[in-house]
């Protein structure tokens, strides 16, 4: 598999409507001792007598990510962000088809808390020897693109994150200042269901317009996570109209500390800054990223994985709309 390939559809019953949506991850670790080597975590479950991943069900309200990051926290106590995505498994349940949507998690040293009643053991061995051991066939697909990434040294990586803001009131309603121009009622909501996604991939430093409606919009992430905020006049609708190059010069900063950043701008800055992203991967990830006006929806995120090894090689693409009421 090319490092720029997407994750393959794993499903054989096109067209047929899905019954149920559930999400989990494939923990993993590098081998004890040997750097060049990967662990996986399998979990015993004792109400079915298997071995799996850590998954469950999508809660009313939950967006697919923030349902795997937290059946990965339920299950074996690990509060950690998803890496790259893997491929999804469908099969029949007795409603229905069954959706599985899979992340890498890197453990990376945490101590495991199973639950003891979900979970009653936990085993790490090599993916060779955990596709022996899984008891439903349909999971060894997301351990075999874990194990691929490994090999091509794209499994370890953080997100950089690219947020619109949420839906702010509108111009024709707003006489002041356009940098003062609030979120309305909508996008305060958005704003929290906002706040709730970024939880799954935990980034440690914001970089935002300082417009009030981005600066809001990221607002609930900054204060639950004490995330550290800068704030950039280069990712402004008015800087950007004058110095996109400005703007693109913010974009490609993102890169410089290699650690997981969220970014918060306008519409009208989106095509210079997924132009830019778009030189840091393949051809085939540029494809996923959005192209057309409005490019995302209020609120709405892209979330590209930043390979540690090359610095500022993407090697994943997911777009993501938070759970809106």
């Amino acid at each position: 598999m090319n490092s720029d390939s997407l994750v393959p559809d794993q499903t054989d019953h096109p067209g047929e409507a899905i019954a149920v949506v559930a999400a989990g991850a494939v923990p993993w670790r590098v081998a004890p001792g040997d750097k060049d080597k990967v662990e996986v975590l399998l979990i015993h479950r004792p109400r079915y007598d298997d071995w799996s991943w850590p998954k469950g069900k999508i809660d009313p309200g939950e967006t697919v990510p923030e349902c795997a990051a937290r059946e990965v926290d339920e299950e074996i106590g690990l509060k950690a962000p998803l890496g790259i995505p893997l491929p999804a498994i469908h099969y029949h349940v007795p409603v229905g088809l069954k959706v599985v949507h899979y992340w890498a998690v890197n453990v990376d040293g945490a101590i495991l808390v199973p639950d003891g009643k979900e979970v009653d053991s936990v085993m790490w061995c090599s993916p060779e020897r955990a596709a022996g051991l899984l008891s439903n066939p349909g999971d060894v697909a997301p351990l075999e693109h874990l194990a691929d990434a490994h090999a091509r040294g794209e499994l370890k990586t953080w997100p950089l994150v690219i947020v619109r803001h949420a839906k702010a009131k509108p111009r024709s309603s707003w006489s002041k200042a356009e940098g003062d121009r609030p979120l309305a009622a909508t996008g305060l909501r958005q704003a929290q269901a906002v706040g709730r996604l970024l939880q799954v991939w935990k980034p440690l430093r914001i970089v935002s317009s300082p417009w009030l409606r981005c600066v809001a919009t990221i607002a609930p992430y900054a204060k639950a996570s004490e995330a550290k905020v800068k704030l950039n006049e280069a990712l402004t609708e008015h800087r950007h109209g004058r110095h996109p190059h400005r703007t693109a010069a913010a974009v490609e900063g993102l890169f410089d500390k290699q650690r997981a950043v969220a970014l918060c701008t306008h519409r009208p800055a989106l095509p210079t800054v997924f132009a830019q992203l778009g030189k840091h991967m393949g051809s085939r990830l540029r494809a996923l990223l959005p192209d057309a006006d409005p490019f995302l929806a209020p609120g709405e995120i892209v979330v590209c994985h930043v390979a540690h090894h090359s610095k500022d090689k993407v090697v994943a693409v997911e777009r993501f709309r938070p759970f809106d009421d």
